[in-house]
């Protein structure tokens, strides 16, 4: 893993419901497992679902990214951890944050010595790319992937997506993903009681554990495409 310019890792979407805060979850796991020190952002401060699952287990801090003093917050928490991999979840409200002072952090990645990553979860609708447009021209520079969440089916059901300029422009510098689908039941599991991947694969009942380990190996071949050349 390259760690002479730590990454900063934004999950967005900028709507709820696409799957940032699974996504979010997963690539904590991954880079835990690779030995990262890592810190997580959590933006989604009204359901802070991300912290309060990984709280136990690396140092999160939670900011307001609909006001200026939030982003002041995050980029100084950034230039405080300069030895960690930072991960960002973002909520869906924080598109228009994200207009206003996104330029914030932008200004300040080279001071930083940072590299940003965005990780920008879709599903299958039209307004998932032009909220991806909108985010792009904020942060031009960044490396985005676009996560096709198979929640919502497969590589092929994103038409919209496959047939569209957004993806064009994504791959010319970054990759389309597919995250795998999870089952239901151990979903549930994990936002109920509030689970870790970590912890969940400790705790839960054997056939739930089965199936998690399952979808384990097949998000970190996803990531393992990207973070390595990231």
């Amino acid at each position: 893993m390259d760690t002479t310019i730590n990454p900063i890792y934004i999950v967005g979407g900028s709507k709820g419901g696409v799957g940032k805060s699974m996504v979010a979850l997963a690539l904590v796991d991954h880079l835990q497992r690779r030995d990262a020190n890592i810190v997580l952002m959590e933006t989604d401060t009204s359901n802070p679902d991300v912290m309060k699952a990984v709280h136990d287990e690396i140092e999160c801090a939670a900011f307001d990214l609909d006001e200026a003093d939030g982003w002041i917050g995050l980029v100084n928490f950034c230039d405080t951890h300069r030895d960690a991999v930072v991960i960002i979840n973002t909520a869906a409200r924080n598109q228009a944050g994200v207009a206003r002072y996104g330029a914030m952090l932008a200004s300040t990645l080279e001071e930083l010595s940072r590299r940003l990553v965005v990780f920008w979860v879709i599903n299958r609708q039209r307004d998932s790319l032009e909220l991806l447009r909108e985010f792009g021209t904020t942060f031009p520079n960044a490396t985005t992937h676009v996560v096709r969440n198979g929640y919502f089916g497969t590589a092929d059901k994103f038409t919209l997506y496959k047939d569209s300029n957004v993806r064009k422009s994504v791959e010319a510098k970054g990759k389309s993903l597919d995250f795998p689908d999870l089952a239901d039941r151990v979903s549930d599991d994990l936002r109920s009681q509030r689970l870790s991947i970590s912890k969940a694969a400790e705790t839960l009942p054997i056939g739930q554990r089965a199936e998690l380990l399952r979808w384990r190996a097949l998000y970190d071949t996803m990531f393992a495409g990207v973070i390595s050349d990231a």
